[in-house]
């Protein structure tokens, strides 16, 4: 009887008064202020004095019951002289009662639970306290442990948490599955958040509109802009309205997915559905315009808003601005800088830090620098994102003195470099050769605590093949590949080849979660992704180009069996680069079979993979496969019959000689349906050079110039080359005068070839009135002709 007594002892209570049951409604009308702060006191007294046990202050808070508020518990959470254990009961017996809970509370508790050493062992023992107690644990204890764990960026432990509610006969609530579902998409493990809404479903617990606001912004984040709007027609389907700020977050998806049309259907039905936007989801309807590039576009829509009394504000005037410098109108976007100014709208560091990445991407580094110097003198401080931009600038033109200096101040300003300071430097280095001190830099990010990406290891590993150093390149690989990356992941953990693309992995992560195998789902996906860098198509193209160039093709036959393995699909890059090198290394048969490989089992092999054929059988002089092969493809390109007219007529064309007619043919299909192109044309002018017929070559080049279809520096370099073999100066020099309209820059050794035979023909007048005209459009003469030219051009 100890606890009562303290508790009559404390407060007054009625002579009727007995222990109130958690449940029991409250007494009518709200406490007086002297009341509510009498319970406070008492309540602080009795925590103070009991052990923090909840079957010895069961009996206390129960005879308090009647005199507590919300608001008198949560304030009582915040009481940093109680002990957290005592405050943690508290929490879990005004949890049990609904005229007790509310959203203050739950953000209370969470504020006690992140203040314990151990939060998980804080609250188990207070749950096991509550069972011996004989009391229901209720749910949002876990909510509230989700949601500490989660703050505290432990996101693992949240879904442990979470995942032990079966163990206290504890059913997940919607808002339960709610802050699991946040804790989850900011863990960056939005496969295994969507696969717990699955058996969210399945247990018959109904979402709600947050849900569907965390789950699809999660979705969006992830560019994930389908998967947001099958979500969005299931809410809908549920009889859920979504609310404006559901509506923001996916029409800036649909944006950044360049679906603008379905963004202005979905702002327009907005109104209909009675969710006007507001000025974030106009904000983001203008981002998503001028970042398609449709920036007058944006203008007018912003005319018909400010018509309506709509007036712009920070995040406005930052999309705008950003949409006219990546437009390269940079005039009017400093324009609208000063009418933010005249309008006391405060700039910040992320406007500052678009427009100097809009200034160094067009090269006008001296703008970019004044306004960092306009950014410093303002009070703000450069970010990490802010520096990386003018890095990359630099770097881009070779500027890489200028980088470093860049780099070093960053480190003076205490600004932490990170992966993609790095990486730029990487890149840089790399362009132009210096891979040792590539590195160099590469060595230095694990001192810094910066991880490689992708991007870096396929930067290096770039670089190091272009300077020869094959065998650094393929051990950079296998140390990429030493990372734990998703299929070595995978085999160790569930055995070799059971896991073999994403949908698998969704597919496998689902049942786990059906299974309530939660936590080793997360811990299986998150394995995933914190594998560090992994090889990637880009770095398996890298290396299988490196071994093409050096004609170790069985190597890079090896890679490609070994990339699909592993799960990664080839690109046409990937075809591409073993086609040619299969055909270049005179491996024909090979080369076929891979083709055909594509066209019987991985659907219709791309545009530039049938150019690749082309280029190889013409190389292999073998015109008339290339050509056929262009007339094989012409049906799948323009969804047309194998029988249509026009590819009956082409081909018999073909058969009959008239390769001139066939071309002329074809680019009307082309007209047709606006898809005009030099290939496959230049390919097969290149092509009838190799095969000696001139003449041919020369007619179809004719054809292209009547089209005005641009024929490519390489092919006219073919054309004067064999022109000049035989003895055609004339029409070698018309396609070199071509060259020049178009200022292509030909070879040195095709353009010396042109100039000294047009001298040894004794022309030496025309040679040299050509050599003036190339001076004319940019060719550095002193430079370019060769000295035994020089000797027959100007020579007595």
């Amino acid at each position: 009887m100890r606890c009562a007594a303290a508790a009559r002892s404390l407060l007054p209570l009625p002579p009727a008064a007995v222990p109130i049951h958690t449940h029991t409604a409250a007494a009518a009308g709200s406490p007086s202020p002297g009341a509510e702060l009498a319970a406070a006191d008492a309540l602080h007294a009795l925590l103070s004095t009991l052990p923090p046990s909840l079957p010895t202050l069961l009996p206390c808070l129960s005879l308090l019951s009647p005199r507590l508020t919300a608001h008198t518990v949560s304030d009582t959470l915040l009481c940093a002289d109680l002990p957290a254990a005592s405050r943690i009961r508290l929490f879990l017996f005004s949890a049990l009662s609904r005229r007790l809970q509310s959203p203050l509370l739950h953000s209370r508790a969470v504020s006690v639970l992140l203040s314990c050493d151990s939060t998980n062992a804080a609250m188990f023992d207070a749950l096991a306290d509550a069972r011996a107690a004989g009391l229901h644990v209720p749910s949002a204890a876990f909510a509230a442990l989700v949601a500490a764990h989660a703050s505290a960026g432990q996101h693992q432990e949240a879904v442990d948490a979470f995942s032990r509610m079966g163990d206290f006969g504890c059913r997940p609530t919607p808002f339960v599955y709610n802050t699991v579902f946040k804790s989850l998409v900011d863990g960056g493990v939005i496969l295994l958040a969507l696969a717990l809404y699955n058996r969210m479903s399945s247990a018959g617990c109904s979402p709600t509109a947050a849900t569907y606001n965390v789950l699809m912004d999660g979705l969006c984040k992830r560019g994930m802009s389908g998967d947001a709007l099958k979500m969005f027609d299931e809410m809908l389907e549920r009889g859920i309205v979504p609310d404006v700020k559901i509506y923001t977050v996916l029409l800036s998806s649909l944006c950044s997915a360049g679906r603008t049309g379905d963004a202005a259907r979905l702002l327009c039905s907005m109104k209909e559905k009675g969710s006007p936007p507001d000025e974030a989801t106009h904000n983001a309807f203008l981002s998503g315009l001028c970042k398609a590039g449709r920036v007058d576009e944006a203008f007018q829509r912003l005319q018909l808003l400010q018509d309506g009394g709509f007036a712009l504000g920070l995040k406005g005037y930052s999309c705008l601005i950003d949409g006219l410098f990546q437009a390269g109108r940079f005039d009017e976007g400093f324009s609208y800088y000063k009418e933010m100014l005249e309008k006391n709208v405060s700039p910040d560091v992320v406007l500052y830090t678009i427009m100097i990445r809009g200034c160094a991407e067009a090269g006008r580094m001296e703008d970019a620098f004044s306004l960092l110097d306009v950014m410093k003198d303002k009070g703000f401080v450069p970010d990490t994102y802010c520096y990386n931009t003018l890095l990359k600038a630099f770097c881009d033109v070779g500027k890489l003195d200028r980088a470093q200096s860049l780099r070093s101040e960053m480190l003076q300003n205490n600004v932490v470099p990170d992966s993609t300071t790095q990486t730029i430097m990487i890149c840089g280095f790399c362009k132009k050769g210096l891979v040792d001190k590539a590195m160099q830099v590469f060595r230095e990010m694990g001192e810094l605590g910066c991880h490689p990406t992708v991007m870096t290891y396929n930067a290096l590993i770039d670089g190091l093949y272009r300077v020869g150093r094959l065998e650094e390149a393929r051990m950079l690989f296998y140390k990429m590949e030493m990372g734990n990356n998703p299929s070595l992941f995978l085999r160790l953990t569930l055995g070799a080849n059971q896991v073999r693309d994403s949908e698998s992995l969704r597919k496998l992560v689902d049942g786990m979660c059906q299974s309530g195998q939660v936590l080793k789902a997360f811990k299986l996906v998150r394995g995933i992704i914190d594998s560090g860098a992994v090889p990637d198509v880009v770095t398996y193209n890298t290396l299988i180009n490196g071994l093409c160039k050096v004609k170790n093709l069985d190597g890079a036959l090896g890679l490609f069996k070994e990339l699909q393995l592993k799960g990664i699909s080839p690109d046409e890059i990937t075809y591409g680069t073993l086609i040619d090198g299969l055909w270049r290394a005179h491996r024909e048969n090979d080369a076929m079979v891979l083709f055909q490989n594509i066209l019987q089992g991985r659907g219709s092999p791309s545009l530039s993979i049938y150019n690749t054929m082309m280029r190889s059988l013409c190389r292999m002089k073998k015109l008339t496969q290339a050509i056929n092969l262009w007339l094989d493809y012409l049906p799948k390109k323009y969804n047309l019959s194998v029988e249509d007219e026009v590819i009956i007529n082409a081909r018999k064309c073909f058969e009959e000689g008239s390769l001139d007619k066939v071309v002329k043919e074809l680019i009307k299909i082309d007209q047709e349906y606006d898809s005009v192109s030099s290939n496959p044309y230049t390919i097969w002018v290149i092509g009838l050079c190799q095969v000696r017929r001139i003449d041919d070559a020369v007619r179809i080049f004719r054809i292209l110039e009547e089209f005005c279809i641009d024929v490519t520096p390489a092919c006219c370099a073919f054309l004067i080359n064999y022109l000049c073999w035989e003895r055609n100066l004339n029409a070698a020099v018309d396609i070199m005068m071509y060259t020049l309209s178009k200022r292509f820059i030909v070879s040195q050794a095709v353009g010396n070839r042109l100039l000294r035979r047009l001298c040894i023909r004794y022309r030496r007048r025309d040679a040299q009135t050509l050599a003036w005209r190339m001076h004319l459009v940019g060719y550095d003469m002193d430079v370019y002709l060769r000295e035994p030219t020089k000797s027959l051009l100007y020579s007595e």
